[in-house]
């Protein structure tokens, strides 16, 4: 229930400032309908009134109709109402899918993947494939960080315009003439003012980004609890750490249901429409370093992660990319990594479906620049929902690292290049490339640039050197290793 209001212009006051926030509050009926319809719930007895809702929503204005007594005082109670409504519907019996949340239910759905070998290399060797994936994360996610929100058309307009097109570095700052005719061909997103002024010569390092924050809390929760931590030793680390505006969708409104006492599992699905969407992918990272060899192992340990703020096919997008950062210390081909984290996730889910897909396509010699335009049709960029969900982006990762001709440059830039969520698809086909061929092999021009410095939300680690972090990423994962 929402808070008591002492009068009307409190009420209003508070409804623009949630509606503002709508990450905070879970009230954004578009993103509900959409992921209670991908995930099978028979909406028929809710779809009146999402039609009523949604055609009421609150806007700018809300504050002077309500005032005015033109508007509805309850509409945030009934669609909060309406979203606990949707947990408890069943699903269609049309629905092809099975796709458990719980642990034991995920293992029960999986199918076969290749054989992994165990890691059986020495320290020195785990500490370059561990320090290449998180180096490599970092500059992927700096590639990717200019464009995040931007559309593919307009990615490409504005690297064009400053002769980086293909990508081949971090994106500079257009000059005022290069704006100019760079905004005349009218991208259809065009960078905001901190996007232009993100050029990698004026900044300070690597600045801090969710991407990263979330690696450094895999590694926080490991050296605090252990290979043993909980769901819970999870939420309770955000609480410490991280603040909620750092935070963004899923994450969020977990963290809200943390706060009003709601803990793992139902901080997942209470009044959390964004339950599906990229943020656990992007939280995977330190579970896979961790685990060499050990696909399930490090599987497990992502699922702890992600059931606190996520279900279904957003579980299994860190599942599946901890699983693969496992299997790429030990396999050395980019199918077989893939497929060994299929194996760890639902054999007949939509994730698994999306991901054998791109495979086929590649299998069949399909040009990557077609594949990609098959995931703008199936998913629109342009929509939150298409922008940031879990299955569009781990399709555009699969692509990027089967047609980037196991370069650390091209990889990346196909990751940023396709669109969607470009930061956190830099990084991540960055981390995966790192640990498959380590620190020594990554091009030193993606480093030098960030000159060993980076930054990070969470308040045990506001500043500090990047060689200094990696290290701490290394000492973690050696404790947990078995």
């Amino acid at each position: 229930m929402l808070p008591p209001f002492r009068d009307q212009t409190e009420h209003a006051t508070f409804t623009l400032w949630a509606n503002r926030h709508i990450w905070l509050y879970g009230c954004d009926l578009e993103s509900e309908w959409r992921q209670a319809s991908e995930e099978g719930r028979d909406l028929r007895t809710v779809a009146a009134e999402f039609t009523r809702l949604r055609g009421t929503e609150p806007t700018t204005d809300y504050l002077e109709k309500l005032i005015s007594g033109r508007r509805d005082l309850k509409w945030f109670e009934r669609a909060l109402a309406l979203t606990e409504r949707v947990q408890k519907l069943p699903l269609r019996r049309d629905y092809v899918y099975v796709e458990p949340s719980d642990l034991p239910g995920i293992r029960a759905a999986r199918g076969c993947g290749p054989l992994v070998p165990r890691w059986r290399g020495s320290k020195a060797a785990f500490a370059n494939r561990a320090r290449g994936g998180f180096l490599g994360r970092v500059g992927g996610c700096m590639l990717g960080k200019p464009f995040e929100g931007v559309d593919r058309a307009s990615i490409r307009m504005y690297a064009e315009g400053t002769g980086n097109w293909p990508l081949q570095t971090y994106q500079r700052q257009p000059t005022a003439a290069e704006l100019r005719r760079i905004l005349k061909r009218k991208p259809l997103r065009p960078l905001k003012s901190w996007q232009l002024t993100f050029y990698i010569n004026l900044c300070d390092g690597f600045p801090s980004d969710d991407d990263i924050n979330y690696t450094v809390l895999g590694m926080e929760v490991m050296r605090r609890h252990g290979a043993g931590f909980t769901p819970l030793d999870m939420a309770s680390l955000w609480i410490q750490q991280l603040p909620i505006l750092a935070t963004c969708t899923a994450e969020r409104a977990a963290y809200r249901n943390f706060i009003e006492g709601w803990l793992p599992p139902h901080s997942a699905t209470r009044h959390n429409p964004y339950r599906e969407w990229i943020g656990a992918q992007i939280r995977a990272d330190f579970f896979g370093y961790a685990a060499p060899g050990e696909p399930a192992r490090a599987a497990e340990w992502a699922w702890r992660d992600a059931s606190i703020s996520h279900v279904r096919n957003g579980i299994y997008g860190e599942m599946w990319l901890a699983a693969m950062l496992a299997a790429a210390y030990v396999l050395n081909d980019w199918p077989a990594i893939i497929r060994a984290g299929l194996a760890q996730v639902p054999r007949r889910s939509r994730l698994h479906a999306g991901i054998e897909h791109i495979l086929a396509l590649h299998d069949a010699g399909v040009p990557h620049e077609e594949v990609i335009d098959g995931i703008h049709r199936e998913w629109n960029e342009l929509t939150t929902h298409g922008w940031v969900h879990t299955i569009s982006n781990a399709e555009v990762v699969v692509a990027a690292l089967l047609y980037g001709g196991d370069d650390y440059g091209t990889t990346i830039a196909h990751a940023v290049a396709a669109g969607f969520d470009t930061d956190c698809n830099g990084a991540t086909a960055g981390s995966l490339w790192g640990v498959r061929h380590g620190e020594k092999a990554l091009p030193k021009r993606w480093l030098t640039p960030l000159r060993n410095k980076m930054k990070t939300n969470l308040a045990a680690y506001p500043e500090l050197p990047l060689d200094e972090m990696a290290d701490k990423i290394v000492a973690v994962a050696e404790s947990v290793r078995r």
